[in-house]
Parts: structure tokens; C-alpha cells; sequence
């Protein structure tokens, strides 16, 4: 009987061993299919429209624009309660990998590496590509944030420091989010509503958690427009929207 309940407890043990090794080697396949997902600007930021050229200026105070955008940062501050208070905080993500879960439902499709490569390189290059355009101009404006001009809280305080002495004009989550809208409506044409809808929503999030003006956020829907008609130039970037719109169809379809 002790020879057998050794002999058990060393199949247990070596049980867990050979569990343990193929957990880590799942994890590792993980990290290096992950990792396959490089990324690649399919142009630099001075071969992007220039925002300087052609955007406005962000308002003078005493403008009605400016007027507006008090009204506006109002009504944002009157948003920050429950659910859209909540979607202002997790649209408040640069990570491209959140962002495309946050996408996900609107889009129809669970937007991963693992599961869709090819859509998820293309929303990764893509989106990547579009927001080297608001550099120039941030630095050019300099505007003040409006919780740094007002001196108030925000929604997100752990944000603040960090991006108080960055340039509040245009809004570069706005790039991002209404860029990614405009990038996945090709790939599904149909969705495009939902899509758009999350994209605008997503700068005016924005406005909800104190980071920016309403000037600033229609700024960036503007220069994000303008740099995705640019992408259309990009023999890189139309080759991966193929390859996305392939792959949409396959899994889409899928019984």
C-alpha cells in the first residue's frame, strides 16, 4: 500500500509538471504570435496633411467660438455621472489593443492578434500612422487644457500631470478614435453606422472628462478625415485593407 500511494503521489506531481509546461508553453506561443503584430507607418508625419495649414486656429477668448466652448465643457461637466462617466474613463485609452476590444461589438467581430491578425495590423498601422499629424500642431498652438486654464479635477487624475504641459489643440484621442471608426467601416461597410457613432462619441468623451475643448475635438475628427483620405494613397496601407476585408468576409461568414 506505501509503494502505491508513492507511486500516486508521483503521477500527481509529475501530472502537474507536464500542466504546468504546456500552460507555459501555450502562454509563449501567445506572446509570440503577439509579437508578429509590428508595427509599420505607412507615412511620416511631415508626408500627412498639415494641420497648420489649413485647420483653424483654436478660439480667441471673447469669441463666440470660445463662448462655445465653455458651454460646452458645461454640459461635459454635467455628464460626469453613471455609465457615460464610465465610457468617458475607458475611452480614455491610447492602448490599440483596448481600443479594438472597446470596438468590437460595433464592429461584429471580436477584433484581436490572435483571432483577427490581418484586421487587427491594419487598425494598429493605421491609427498609429494618423495620430503623428497632431504633433506638429499641439506644438504649434500650445493651447491650454481647459482643467489647466480653469484649474479644476478631472475625471481622470492620474492623467493630469502628465499631460498638462501637452498641447490641448487638436485632440489626438479624438484622432485615434474617430480614425479607427473610419478604418474599420471598410473593412465592414455595414457596421458603419455603429462604428461612426463610437468614433464620435469617443472625442466627445474627451470633452466629458476635462481633458479637452469641443474646438479641439472637432479639430481632430478634421485632421484624422483628412489623414485617412491620405491613406488611400498608400499602396501598404490598401494591400492590408485587402487582407483585412478578406479575412472580415472569412471569419464573418464562418457556419
Amino acid at each position: 500500500m506505501t509503494n502505491l500511494h508513492g507511486l500516486k503521489f508521483l503521477s500527481s506531481r509529475y501530472l502537474l509538471v507536464v500542466l504546468s509546461a504546456l500552460a507555459l508553453l501555450l502562454e509563449s506561443q501567445s506572446a509570440r504570435g503577439q509579437e508578429r503584430i509590428d508595427t509599420t507607418y505607412y507615412f511620416t508625419a511631415s508626408q500627412l496633411p498639415d494641420g497648420t495649414a489649413f485647420l483653424p486656429a483654436p478660439p480667441d477668448s471673447g469669441s463666440p467660438q470660445y463662448s462655445y466652448d465653455l458651454a460646452q465643457h458645461l454640459w461635459g461637466k454635467s455628464q460626469r455621472q453613471g455609465a457615460r462617466a464610465q465610457q468617458a474613463i475607458d475611452e480614455a485609452t491610447v492602448d490599440i489593443r483596448e481600443m479594438a476590444r472597446q470596438f468590437s461589438p460595433a464592429f461584429g467581430l471580436a477584433i484581436t492578434p490572435q483571432h483577427t491578425p490581418e484586421i487587427y495590423r491594419l487598425v494598429l498601422n493605421s491609427v498609429l500612422t494618423l495620430r503623428l499629424a497632431a504633433t506638429k500642431v499641439k506644438e504649434h498652438y500650445m493651447r491650454l487644457r481647459p482643467y489647466v486654464q480653469l484649474h479644476e479635477n478631472t475625471l481622470i487624475p492620474e492623467d493630469e500631470q502628465s499631460e498638462r504641459t501637452q498641447g490641448s489643440y487638436p485632440s489626438g484621442h479624438t484622432i485615434r478614435g474617430w480614425g479607427m471608426a473610419l478604418v474599420l467601416s471598410e473593412v465592414n461597410s455595414a457596421a458603419q453606422d455603429s462604428l461612426l457613432s463610437l468614433g464620435y462619441e469617443w472625442g466627445q468623451s474627451r470633452i466629458i472628462a476635462g481633458y479637452h475643448w469641443q474646438s479641439d475635438v472637432d479639430a481632430g475628427r478634421l485632421l484624422a478625415s483628412a489623414c485617412f483620405a491620405r491613406l488611400h494613397t498608400s499602396k501598404a496601407y490598401l494591400k492590408q485593407l485587402r487582407k483585412a476585408q478578406r479575412e472580415f468576409k472569412r471569419l464573418y461568414q464562418r457556419p
